[in-house]
């Protein structure tokens, strides 16, 4: 008698998730001017993300120690990748509205979830900035996409007030694996990024 087949088990879902609601209507005046527009979150991304750094430091320390990310870092944390994702989709056109400066949840078309804190591997914790090399060469390559594609697509909304799906899609696929990689660096996972289907 042969022996049951196995059941695949899905994969848990990533502690870092992209939720897309965007409904891919552009405002071509918007559109026209993004750059200047997006030039106030632009200075307040680098300022946030000079205590960011500071802050990335305190979580590697707390969470070597504790096992886990404190409430406080997690959440500010959280916040700053969060938010740096809402500005990457109103820069290149993956969403449109204008972005709030909190980097809170539910408040974009183009969102993150971020699972609280959890326990992490100390092994893993201790070596992160390392095992976050190669994630973070991939990353920059899909940055250079969403770049090209955010490029292309100005002159596509122009012309027809829309994002074509496609290109919107692409564009939130290489955001879902920066921001991961950036909760990895962050210290708010050990789960490692994820080139796989989103709710892997």
């Amino acid at each position: 008698m042969a022996p049951p087949a196995a059941v695949p088990v899905p994969a848990p879902d990533h502690p870092v998730r992209l939720v897309v609601t965007d409904d891919l209507r552009r405002n071509r005046l918007t559109v026209f001017f993004r750059l200047i527009l997006a030039i106030p979150h632009l200075v307040w991304y680098v300022l946030w993300s000079v205590v960011a750094a500071f802050a990335i430091l305190a979580n590697w320390v707390a969470t070597l120690i504790n096992g886990s990310s404190p409430n406080g870092l997690h959440n500010f944390l959280a916040a700053w990748v969060r938010y740096s994702t809402h500005l990457t989709a109103y820069l290149y056109l993956v969403a449109d509205p204008f972005p709030g400066f909190r980097g809170r949840l539910g408040t974009y078309p183009v969102d993150l979830e971020i699972d609280g804190p959890e326990p992490q591997n100390r092994w893993k914790t201790g070596f992160r900035f390392i095992l976050a090399i190669p994630a973070w060469i991939l990353m920059s390559v899909l940055q250079y996409v969403i770049q090209i594609i955010g490029f292309l697509g100005w002159f596509v909304c122009l012309a027809l007030g829309r994002m074509p799906q496609g290109m919107r899609d692409l564009s939130a696929y290489c955001l879902r694996f920066q921001a991961q990689t950036y909760a990895y660096a962050a210290i708010l996972t050990d789960r490692y990024p994820s080139l796989s289907a989103p709710n892997s």
